[in-house]
C-alpha cells in the first residue's frame, strides 16, 4: 500500500492515511501513532483547501513542462549532482529545452556545476525568473539567494519544505522538455515534500537512482528504492557512477570501488528495477562538472578536446583520448537508456543528432 503523502508528519505510522483524511485518527492504522489525538480532533482538516490551492498553482506553473526527472540516492557522495548536471547539459546539447531545480537546500551544488555560481535570481510580478545558462537551459537553486556562497543554511525541515514549495509555485518555468530536480541524499523531508507536491503530475515524474558499486552505497540505495515504491514514484532505473577509473595515461580501467556484492546490476535484479548503465571516473568529466561545462560537447572529438586544453588552463592537456571516448560512449548510453524509457523518439533523435556531430 502506498503512503498518502498529504502533510504526513515525519513521525507518523507507516500506514498513515493522512491527517486531512476523513478517517484521520480513527483508522485502525492510526493506533499507537503519536499524532492520533490531534488528527482525530480535526486539527489538520483546514489544510485540505490549502493543499488543493497549492496543487492548482503548481499544476499551472508546470503546465508547459513535459517530463520531470528526480535524481535520487540514499547515499551521499555518489555523484547525484554530477549525473543531474551532465544529464541537463547533455539534453541541452542535443537541442532540448531543459530546466534544473536544486532542492539540496543545505548543500546546493548545481549553480557551480551549471556555470552560474555568481548569478542572482530576479523577481517580477509573475514570480521568480530562473537563471539562464543557455537559451534552452535554466537553473534555480537556493545558492542564488545567499548573500555569500560560503554561507551555511541552518534550517529545520518545515522551512526547507516551504522553500521547495515556493520553488514549484513561484518559479516562472518556460516551455520545457525536461525539468531535472537534484535531490539531497536520504529519504527525509525534502523527498517527502517533492513527492507530495508533484503527486498531481505523477504520470510525468520519473525517478533516477544513483549509486556507486560498493555495498556500503548499495545498502542505502535499497532504502531509497523502497521509499520511492512506498510513495508511488515511478523508478526509471539505477545508474552506477564511479564505475572504475579511466586512466588518461594507459587508457586502462581500474576498479577503485569494487562491486563486492555484484554492484548496481545485481541490485537491479534483486529490487526488480532497470539498470541504466555505468559511468566511470574520468578526469575530463570531473573538470567539466567543476567548471560548469557540458561533457558530451567537450568530448565530442579528440581535436576539440586538445584545442580546449590548449586555450583553457582549467582543462588538462594530458586527458587520454581513448579513455575520454570510452567515457563518452558510457554517458551517451546512459542518456539513451533514460530517454528511451520516457519516450522512444527522444533516443532516436539523439542518435540522429550524434551521427551528424560525428560525421
Amino acid at each position: 500500500r502506498k503512503i498518502n503523502m498529504s502533510n504526513v508528519p515525519s513521525n507518523a505510522n507507516e500506514e498513515c492515511v493522512g491527517p486531512t483524511s476523513k478517517t484521520a485518527g480513527k483508522s485502525a492504522s492510526c493506533a499507537g501513532c503519536p499524532n492520533q489525538q490531534e488528527c482525530a480532533s480535526g486539527k489538520y482538516a483546514g489544510n485540505a483547501d490549502e493543499n488543493k490551492q497549492s496543487t492548482s498553482q503548481i499544476l499551472a506553473r508546470l503546465e508547459n513542462v513535459k517530463h520531470i526527472l528526480l535524481v535520487l540516492s540514499g547515499k551521499g557522495g555518489v555523484g547525484k549532482s554530477t549525473i543531474a548536471s551532465q544529464l541537463a547539459w547533455s539534453l541541452q546539447y542535443y537541442g532540448y529545452d531543459v530546466g534544473v531545480l536544486d532542492i539540496d537546500i543545505c548543500g546546493p551544488s548545481m549553480a557551480r556545476m551549471m556555470g552560474v555560481e555568481s548569478e542572482q535570481v530576479h523577481k517580477s510580478q509573475f514570480g521568480w525568473t530562473p537563471v539562464y545558462r543557455k537559451n534552452n537551459l535554466s537553473v534555480m537553486s537556493v545558492a542564488f539567494l545567499l548573500s555569500h556562497k560560503h554561507d551555511a543554511i541552518i534550517w529545520r525541515g518545515p522551512r526547507k519544505n516551504a522553500l521547495i514549495k515556493q520553488f514549484l509555485v513561484d518559479v516562472e518555468w518556460q516551455n520545457l522538455d525536461f525539468l531535472i530536480i537534484d535531490c539531497p541524499p536520504g529519504t527525509s523531508d525534502e523527498h517527502i515534500s517533492i513527492a507530495q507536491l508533484l503527486a498531481a503530475r505523477k504520470q510525468d515524474v520519473h525517478a533516477i537512482v544513483v549509486t556507486t558499486p560498493q555495498e556500503m552505497s548499495l545498502l542505502d540505495v535499497r532504502k531509497e528504492i523502497s521509499f520511492a515504491n512506498k510513495v508511488g514514484l515511478n523508478i526509471l532505473g539505477v545508474i552506477e557512477n564511479m564505475s572504475g577509473f579511466m586512466c588518461p595515461c594507459c587508457n586502462k580501467k581500474t576498479q577503485i570501488f569494487k562491486a563486492s556484492t555484484g554492484g548496481a546490476k545485481a541490485l537491479c535484479t534483486q529490487m526488480n528495477v532497470d539498470y541504466l548503465g555505468s559511468v566511470p571516473i574520468d578526469q575530463l568529466l570531473l573538470q567539466c562538472c567543476e567548471n560548469g561545462k557540458s561533457y558530451l560537447k567537450y568530448s565530442a572529438s579528440h581535436t576539440h578536446t586538445q584545442s580546449m586544453a590548449t586555450h583553457s588552463s582549467v582543462f588538462s592537456s594530458n586527458d587520454g583520448n581513448q579513455a575520454t571516448q570510452g567515457t563518452r560512449v558510457a554517458v551517451l548510453n546512459v542518456l539513451k537508456q533514460i530517454t528511451s524509457r520516457i519516450e522512444p523518439t527522444y533516443a532516436e533523435q539523439i542518435e540522429q543528432k550524434e551521427a551528424l556531430i560525428q560525421s
